[in-house]
């Protein structure tokens, strides 16, 4: 695999007085706004960022008015590098598509952070030419932290012809998660979504965002938690997410999106164990249904929950029929 390519980076900022009693890791992440808080934090342990030419812990404290500068050098992305290593599943293959069912924790294209090791570089180990179509054939992604299905186009009028699909909401995606809180029945979330100008690795419902839909069907209810099925209308960043979390009833495991772990009153023990240790958002691309854009088959595919989603919900049953029963 040719080395991985890198480029300079060199920022300059200057403290705000209303960043004035900020930690330097902070107030950083709302300067550098283009680079992760890890990366910042990173980049602190390593003294790549300094304050007025020192370097700092990440906690310490400012005062408004220093000088953050940050000197170092960052890996680009290698979209070619091919690497047999990453591990997915190839539910259909032909000379024009595939679909994937991609783990949960597998990036599925390189970039800041995550330079390689990803789905696309599994991709292009298995099939090279994928590396000569843009964004390696992919047609829709989904988060590092959820699991299922996905189309990766073979050749470039796939690609184009799966685009338009997607546009015309002639790919049927269907998601299974679980959210906190007990819902009462199905509805559909029609609220546009933003990225949130406070925090660039979140989105959130506001009225200067794109059109996003999604709807959601009630599957199975728990004594704090509901099961659902999402279908998405549109595509946008984190939406289902988005949607749950914006009406109440965020993911389970997704802190960022505002879950809190949620319980019902004098839990079992197993149910306590597991809602601490899930540590990503509950959701999975479970169900793909769209027409060949080649020979016109219309296609159906669906993807087992992984075994940590199936365990919350095997934990969550236990305890409502422990609850129920006693």
């Amino acid at each position: 695999m040719p080395p991985n390519l890198s480029r300079r980076i060199e920022r300059t900022a200057r403290v705000a007085p209303e960043l004035a009693g900020f930690r330097f890791d902070k107030a950083a992440a709302r300067l550098f706004t283009e680079f992760s808080r890890s990366q910042i934090a990173d980049w602190i342990r390593s003294g790549d960022l300094k304050i007025d030419g020192r370097c700092a812990v990440p906690k310490e404290k400012l005062h408004g008015g220093e000088c953050l500068t940050l000197d170092t050098r960052l890996e680009a992305p290698r979209w070619d590098a091919p690497q047999a290593e990453v591990a997915f599943r190839i539910v259909f293959e032909d000379d024009h598509l595939l679909v994937v069912d991609k783990p949960p924790g597998l990036v599925v294209h390189p970039g800041a952070g995550n330079v390689d090791r990803t789905l696309v570089n599994g991709l292009i180990a298995r099939r090279p030419a994928l590396g000569e179509l843009p964004r390696a054939g992919i047609v829709h992604r989904l988060d590092k932290d959820t699991g299922g299905l996905l189309i990766v186009a073979a050749t470039r009028v796939t690609q184009v012809k799966l685009a338009r699909a997607l546009a015309r909401h002639a790919i049927g995606r269907r998601y299974v998660a679980v959210v906190e809180g007990v819902l009462t029945g199905g509805r559909i979330i029609d609220a546009p979504i933003e990225r949130d100008p406070h925090n660039r690795l979140r989105q959130r419902v506001g009225e200067r965002g794109r059109r996003a839909v999604t709807t959601i069907s009630l599957i199975e209810r728990f004594r704090a938690a509901s099961m659902i099925r999402a279908e998405l209308e549109t595509g946008r960043t984190h939406q289902i997410r988005v949607h749950m979390a914006s009406v109440g009833h965020p993911l389970v495991g997704d802190r960022r999106y505002g879950a809190r772990g949620r319980l019902p009153p004098r839990p079992t023990l197993a149910l306590i164990d597991v809602m601490r240790a899930f540590n990503r958002q509950a959701l999975h691309a479970a169900q793909l249904e769209f027409e060949h854009p080649v020979t016109g088959e219309a296609l159906a595919f669906e993807s087992p929950l992984p075994a940590d989603l199936e365990n919350l919900i095997d934990v969550l049953r236990e305890d409502r029929d422990h609850a129920h029963s006693a």
